[in-house]
């Protein structure tokens, strides 16, 4: 048994190769980190070499100091990481100080974590204070159909959020939260990494406009089908809007959106929704007076029918027999 045969490492290499398949990973684009449970961390540590050098991250948070993480590499193709890991990813281990890493396995030939490793150990801070330690993975890929919203919806949480829970039924029930958004910022760096954490001691995911998307969760299943449901509702709304040429007939409803919750018992974030509204039954309801019929809004009654004559059809069949026996 090597440390390609740890589940961990196995899930995080999998993970990688999905994302690529799923065309979320042009070129280097994208990076994944995982952070070790102490069991797993047990698994590994017989395969761990000489430690690297000490090296600053440029940010500094002790919630996560002395914890390992699986990172993928700095200018690495995800569509790289099966075929040779070593060279793809890599584990790195947190100082006492939460200000450095260092390399303990993989990144062979001077390969490094991925640039933006500052941006996913904050984060992992932030979501592991959120989530009483259950967070472990967070995940940024280049999803298209989310990237292009950006270009069409104002850049908030709500416009987001609301285009994203309408688009598609599960989507509250997978993140009733809602999602953050982040204005276009330089990648990389301390700004859009600060920027990011705000959302996300709120959000499970954040946006970056023009850029990509940012998930986290407790295990790799959940921070993939949080992305995966993500951009599968962006790319029905951005049909939607392609086929309705930006001018949507109907939608899921707020009423909608709030019988989910309750059937599925997840609280959403009300924020991103209007305020209620009385119940349906009251709104179309029928008021009637002496010799008149008239509706509420909204509510369609069918027009009178109106029943043949039949007396009248007896006449006319009548004369008409009596006109023609005297014609003949």
């Amino acid at each position: 048994m090597g440390i390609l045969d740890v589940a961990a490492v196995k899930g995080f290499i999998r993970m990688c190769t999905d994302g690529w398949l799923q065309g979320w990973h042009e070129r280097n684009g994208g990076n994944l980190t995982y952070r070790l449970t102490s069991g797993e961390l047990a698994e590994c540590a017989p395969f761990f070499g000489s430690p690297g050098e000490w090296v600053p991250m440029g940010v500094l948070d002790r919630t996560l100091a002395g914890e390992y993480f699986i990172t993928t590499g700095s200018g690495k193709y995800f569509r790289n990481v099966e075929p040779d890991p070593e060279r793809s990813i890599g584990i790195v281990e947190i100082d006492s100080e939460g200000a450095r890493w260092r390399i303990v396995w993989g990144l062979a030939g001077g390969a490094r974590p991925t640039s933006e490793f500052p941006s996913h150990y904050m984060n992992h801070c932030v979501r592991a204070a959120a989530t009483g330690g259950a967070c472990r993975v967070i995940y940024h890929a280049h999803p298209a159909n989310l990237i292009a919203l950006t270009y069409v919806l104002p850049l908030t949480a709500r416009d987001f959020t609301r285009a994203l829970w309408q688009s598609a039924t599960e989507c509250p029930v997978v993140f009733p939260e809602g999602v953050g958004v982040v204005p276009w910022m330089v990648p990389g760096g301390a700004d859009i990494a600060l920027a990011t954490c705000e959302l996300m001691r709120k959000y499970p995911a954040a946006v970056w406009a023009h850029h990509g998307l940012f998930c986290s969760g407790p295990d790799y299943d959940t921070a993939f089908g949080l992305m995966h449901t993500i951009e599968k509702a962006a790319e029905v709304h951005v049909l939607a809007l392609s086929a309705a040429q930006g001018r949507l007939r109907q939608t899921i409803t707020d009423e909608n959106l709030r019988s989910i919750a309750r059937s599925f018992g997840v609280e959403l974030n009300e924020e991103f929704l209007d305020a209620e509204q009385p119940p349906s039954s009251c709104r179309t309801a029928l008021f009637t007076r002496p010799g008149k019929r008239r509706r509420a809004p909204g509510l369609f009654l069918p027009s009178r029918q109106i029943a043949p004559r039949k007396k009248s059809y007896k006449i006319v069949a009548k004369q008409f027999t009596s006109d023609y026996n005297k014609f003949i």
